[in-house]
């Protein structure tokens, strides 16, 4: 089971960044799927997740400024940042868990550096 994600980068503020994540040893329709980041000095946060029923999730701070996609034949999950700030400055990872959207999921990639400068 591997989560590989990619797509982070410097960009400034107000700017755009999709971030990818390839499945492989499993199948993301099978199972919750989300982003979380974790600013240096800060707890890891969720930023956003897809539950098994389709449902999707947002943490309130990014409301209106990312959106969480799956495209079932490549196996692979996005996040789409847009109106990028400072703050958002983390570096990005996605998770995957057999059951639910949590915490604590089960299968977690190596994640992707956004820097975000002013």
């Amino acid at each position: 089971v591997q989560l590989q994600a990619s797509g982070g980068g410097l960009v400034q503020s107000g700017g755009s960044l999709r971030l990818s994540c390839a499945a492989s040893g499993f199948t993301l329709n099978d199972h919750a799927v989300a982003w979380f980041r974790q600013a240096p000095g800060k707890q890891r946060e969720a930023v956003s997740c897809i539950g098994r029923d389709g449902a999707t999730y947002y943490a309130d701070s990014l409301k209106g400024r990312v959106t969480i996609s799956r495209v079932n034949a490549k196996n692979t999950l996005y996040l789409q940042l847009n109106d990028l700030k400072p703050e958002d400055t983390a570096v990005y990872y996605c998770a995957a868990d057999t059951n639910w959207c949590q915490a604590d999921m089960e299968y977690w990639g190596k994640g992707t550096q956004v820097t975000v400068s002013s």
